[in-house]
């Protein structure tokens, strides 16, 4: 049964926008951008470099969420769980998240073209497959991999920003975003378990809905592990060191911690094992990685 939007009232603020995008789900993407520029840059990237990735990585993620709030609006009214989200809810228009994709969207480009030109060339696709992922799902399930991707494309783009052209350096952080993208598509498939009926009931397609909750958790575990191998090689190509490597002890017990967290037929912790403890791997290997990178890196 489709339901009626609430109309808009009132101008949304900087908050009801903050919310529209979930701006703090950066903290999933971000750190792994900025470890890579650090690693590229041997940790002194320079305030104008530093600014301009963090520009692009917000305002990439701020037009991608702009726009996926946008394109699922209808299915969000349908969805008891999604109902209250700002479009459907009445607090931000389709109108304002339009602009706001528009506008984010812009800005990324424009900082992309002020890092440099090859970034520009490679700013244009970048962004179409940010927002192409709002339609994924509805033909493949195998979008909980092309969102990892979009994830794991900050990583090489902040490394490739340090160094304005392809070379060698990039296989670093090409395993970096590789790894990101795993983890990434393995905790999606967990948070899609809470909408495996109503994917089923709306041709909606994702690995829960398809394989059920079970063996879904069985595949999110399988990319987990194999996130790890990436991370681990990724520590060895910089290279870093010690620092490094309790990070990464530590974000494995966090992948374990958060998948039993959850059981088939029981997601009463899924917000913790979602935000909570992804949040906490991604800021404990960024702050290890800067432990090797300032700490343990030989004198220059």
């Amino acid at each position: 049964m489709t339901r009626t939007a609430v109309t808009t009232s009132g101008a949304p603020g900087l908050r009801d926008f903050a919310s529209l995008v979930k701006l703090s789900h950066s903290v999933f993407a971000l750190p792994f951008a900025l470890l890579a520029l650090l690693a590229a840059t041997g940790g002194r990237p320079g305030f104008p470099l530093l600014l301009l990735v963090l520009l692009a990585v917000v305002a990439a993620r701020t037009a991608a969420m702009a726009y996926n709030r946008l394109a699922d609006r209808e299915l969000d009214l349908d969805n008891p769980r999604t109902a209250g989200r700002e479009i459907p809810a009445g607090v931000v228009s389709p109108r304002a998240a339009l602009l706001l994709t528009l506008a984010a969207g812009a800005v990324f480009l424009a900082a992309c073209w002020l890092l440099a030109p090859i970034c520009l060339l490679l700013g244009i696709p970048t962004l179409g497959w940010l927002l192409l992922y709002s339609h994924v799902k509805r033909f493949s399930a195998l979008c909980h991999l092309w969102l990892g991707i979009a994830l794991g494309i900050s990583p090489v783009a902040a490394w490739l920003a340090a160094d304005g052209a392809f070379s060698a350096r990039l296989i670093a952080p090409v395993v970096l975003g590789s790894a990101v993208a795993l983890w990434v598509a393995g905790f999606d498939i967990l948070y899609a378990c809470q909408d495996r009926e109503f994917d089923r009931e709306h041709g909606l397609h994702s690995l829960p809905a398809r394989l059920g909750e079970r063996a879904a958790m069985w595949a999110s575990r399988g990319l987990h592990a194999a996130a790890l191998l990436g991370f681990a090689a990724f520590g060895l190509l910089v290279p870093l060191g010690p620092g490094f490597a309790v990070g990464l002890l530590l974000g494995a017990g966090l992948l374990v911690w958060q998948h039993r967290l959850l059981r088939p037929g029981d997601l009463s912790r899924i917000d913790t094992a979602f935000f909570t403890a992804n949040g906490a791997i991604a800021l404990v290997m960024f702050a290890a990685g800067c432990v090797d990178i300032y700490v343990f890196a030989p004198p220059a």
